[in-house]
């Protein structure tokens, strides 16, 4: 028996869709695109704006360009440039980067792969501490770091990276290896390949969209993070760029908004352009590790 079988041309989705939808769809879409990128224009429009008209203007053109709030905002502080907070920043979120990559991924390593005694309860409460408040834990961290001499230095804010502290990562991580076929260890395990060996040769070359997800959000996080410097650092030399934009507000006195704006601006070029080079392995750890 002949089986004859239906073809249907392929419908495309916007024919199906009426003409008054899909303008109104592209006007909330233009409508949203404006709301949400208005306060970037605004900041780069105040970045080049005489004082006098950042809270006056109405307008996001400004009637007169002033690059000197650059040059101001560059040299703003007595002792350093702004450019010394730049490299501190960089400096931070360079190690936190390595130490979380490193710790979580090792510590990922042993929840989903070894077997020891207490790991899932050793697990449950690294979970649990997702949960825990960083203020609830700043001030006995500060008492351990000023009785070691590390107040005012920037080791606080790298060194607790290199011991698996954000257990966010490290289940991130752990989901993401419990999708290996577990053969591939077996079969390194034949090779006669050890934990590590297996851990540095075979899980962590396929760990690449997990290990760009957390290098990712590491920098970001980073970079933005104003409480732990401002109870950390007290010295100039040592401010990031964060406590750099705030010593541009006095609360008593004139605030230098135009320098603040230019150097807020500045300080949006490395978080833009670590995010554009690893967008492409941000999407694929995202879907790879059922992070939502």
């Amino acid at each position: 028996m002949a089986v004859v079988a239906e073809v249907r041309e392929p419908q495309l989705g916007g024919a199906r869709t009426p003409l008054w939808r899909r303008t109104v769809t592209h006007v909330l879409l233009i409508v949203g695109l404006i709301l949400m990128i208005y306060p970037l224009l605004w900041l780069a429009s105040s970045s080049v704006r005489p004082a006098s008209e950042i809270f006056t203007a109405s307008g996001l053109w400004p009637s007169t360009i002033r690059f000197e709030n650059f040059v101001d905002g560059w040299y703003a502080f007595s002792d350093v440039t702004f450019g010394t907070l730049f490299a501190n920043s960089f400096l931070i979120a360079f190690g936190a980067i390595v130490g979380n990559l490193l710790s979580c991924s090792l510590a990922a390593y042993a929840f989903a792969r070894l077997e020891f005694r207490f790991k899932n309860a050793l697990f449950f409460i690294m979970l649990s501490t997702m949960m825990l408040p960083y203020h609830v834990q700043i001030i006995p961290q500060y008492i351990a770091f000023l009785n070691i001499g590390w107040v005012d230095t920037l080791f606080p804010l790298i060194v607790p990276k290199f011991l698996a502290t954000d257990a966010f990562f490290i289940f991130l991580m752990v989901q993401f290896i419990r999708g290996l076929p577990r053969e591939l260890d077996e079969s390194a395990e034949i090779d006669g390949a050890g934990f590590f060996s297996i851990y540095w040769r075979v899980i962590l070359p396929l760990l690449m969209p997990a290990l760009a997800t957390t290098a990712t959000f590491t920098f970001i996080f980073t970079w933005n993070d104003f409480f732990s410097p401002l109870i950390y650092l007290t010295s100039s030399e040592n401010f990031t760029v964060p406590l750099g934009l705030r010593a541009f507000l006095d609360s008593e006195g004139e605030s230098s908004y135009g320098p603040m704006f230019a150097m807020s601006l500045l300080s949006l070029g490395p978080i833009f352009g670590f995010f554009l080079a690893s967008q492409r392995f941000l999407v694929h750890g995202i879907a790879t590790t059922g992070l939502k």
